[in-house]
């Protein structure tokens, strides 16, 4: 029987990672469904996936994380599903708090973010203070206070996994979050825990940490006024 939620779980070069982390959801959480995203990945991600047995859609060539994200919903609007998560490879993300979002969504959100910073304060590091700064740019243009707006632990209704999935534009953004606030999504957060990740490097080192927040901010401020929705 099929779930009305999916796990979407986007992966390059996680290896080290997705056995961990599948393996889990399948033991633990088997109420979901979920499905691997192996975004052309150059190392053995796509081989693991397959020896092990996994549902994979297995992407040619690699197309980056809205991209590979936009497959899984492509592949959730097709397959009918009611909700669907975006759920890290790399071990950071918890799935005990997806229950919560989930009720969360079926209160009438369009998006529920999981947050790290709900009832919690952000450190004086460089990311939260990038963090900070896209929180207070989406509140002057928005009027709503998103805390944790890079968290990637997101999940979507119905209607928005249509509109995702439809829309070339939108990609698992800050900037697209910003978008659809202005046009009347409903967001909402819950509280959630993250963990470190386990196994291999993140693409984010300090320099395109930097240069992301810059790309953001220059978005939210000036390039979504120009943005139609389709």
């Amino acid at each position: 029987m099929r779930s009305e939620l999916l796990i979407i779980i986007p992966a390059y070069n996680e290896e080290e990672n997705i056995e961990n982390v599948v393996n889990y959801i399948i033991q633990k959480y088997a109420q979901y469904d979920y499905i691997v995203v192996n975004d052309g990945s150059k190392d053995r991600t796509a081989e693991i996936c397959k020896e092990k047995g996994y549902e994979l859609l297995n992407l040619p060539v690699n197309l980056g994380l809205a991209g590979a994200f936009q497959a899984g919903l492509k592949y959730a609007y097709e397959k009918g599903y009611t909700y669907a998560i975006q759920f890290d490879a790399d071990g950071q993300h918890r799935p005990e708090f997806i229950e919560p979002m989930l009720e969360r969504i079926k209160e009438g959100y369009d998006i529920v973010i999981g947050s790290r910073f709900v009832k919690q304060r952000k450190s004086g590091s460089m990311r939260m203070i990038g963090s900070r700064m896209l929180t207070i740019a989406i509140k002057i243009t928005t009027g709503i206070r998103v805390a944790d707006p890079t968290s990637g632990m997101r999940m979507f209704s119905k209607s928005m996994i249509e509109e995702f999935a439809q829309n070339m534009n939108y990609g698992p953004e800050p900037d697209t979050i910003s978008y659809l606030l202005k046009n009347g999504t409903r967001v909402s957060e819950v509280q959630v825990k993250m963990e470190e990740r386990q196994y291999g490097e993140s693409y984010l080192n300090l320099l395109s940490s930097a240069r992301y927040m810059v790309n953001m901010l220059i978005s939210i401020f000036f390039v979504q006024n120009f943005r139609k929705r389709f």
